[in-house]
């Protein structure tokens, strides 16, 4: 990254350079320990403000701030989901049981309020049909609106219930969003630049599986152990599907590790071949 930055501040040798630094996000090789080295090479491109409206590096200059910019977007989005997921309150027994009670009974659920529904639209209306239309309600003793506050207190009994159920019905839905963003990005997992955040965003739903109900647990550790054996296909240099897996940066670090370059542009050893030394 050192000897990108210093390179990258001269246009002659821009395009060369911005793709390097590119193929490094690529490689998902821009990780936190690095990260200042990385936002050097950001600098030093910038150092000439009027550089980037050159039309022969343009199209080079877009290319390389995008990139930053889409890696610097997915880590804010794994930072919510990791903070999202924090929130969440430890599961409960009830919850679980909960769950298992709804998948097998929603079809019947729904079938019932199909039904449920038209009687209690009919009965609103005849509860208003009936509402004290000539105004006796003040001619009855107080001694005889007992029911009335019976009827207030089922209400506001009901109510509170309700909002309880209401609470329940968000958190479920906020937990059964959390495990989409979870598939989701597991999906974008054989984009290179992508896998440390989703190994760690993974990891850290993982370590906090108690907050989610037993089908996302189950879910939650099927995934961890997905990421486990890529992670070990990874470090045998192999991609998702068994095959060696080496990206343009890695490539680029194998040709250039095992070649002599004189001062002279030309390739030591054998001498019969010729190419050009490493960022000119």
């Amino acid at each position: 990254m050192q000897k990108i930055s210093s390179h990258i501040k001269n246009p002659a040798k821009f395009g060369k350079a911005s793709k390097l630094a590119i193929q490094l996000i690529q490689a998902g090789s821009v990780k936190p320990g690095v990260s200042d080295y990385f936002f050097a090479i950001l600098e030093s491109a910038m150092l000439s403000p009027t550089a980037c409206n050159d039309a022969s590096v343009r199209a080079d200059y877009r290319a390389l701030f995008s990139a930053a910019q889409d890696a610097v977007e997915f880590s804010k989005a794994t930072g919510r989901i990791k903070e999202a997921i924090l929130n969440l309150p430890v599961a409960t027994k009830d919850e679980d049981m909960e769950e298992a009670a709804a998948l097998q009974d929603k079809m019947e659920v729904a079938e019932v309020d199909s039904q449920i529904k038209p009687d209690a639209s009919t009965s609103e209306g005849n509860d208003k049909d009936d509402s004290d239309p000539f105004g006796l309600d003040a001619l009855i003793p107080r001694t005889l609106k007992k029911d009335e506050k019976t009827k207030g207190n089922r209400e506001a009994t009901t109510k509170i219930k309700e909002e309880e159920e209401e609470t329940k019905r968000f958190l479920k839905s906020h937990r059964e969003a959390l495990i989409l963003c979870l598939d989701i990005a597991a999906r974008r997992y054989k984009t290179p630049w992508c896998q440390t955040g989703i190994d760690i965003l993974v990891k850290h739903a993982f370590d906090n599986i108690s907050r989610f109900t037993t089908k996302q647990r189950d879910a939650i550790g099927k995934l961890w152990a997905s990421i486990r054996e890529q992670q070990t296909w990874r470090k045998q240099g192999k991609s998702v599907s068994g095959k060696l897996d080496v990206n343009g940066f890695e490539w680029l670090q194998q040709k250039y590790a095992n070649e002599k370059i004189s001062i002279r542009h030309s390739v030591g050893g054998s001498g019969d071949r010729r190419a050009q030394q490493w960022l000119g």
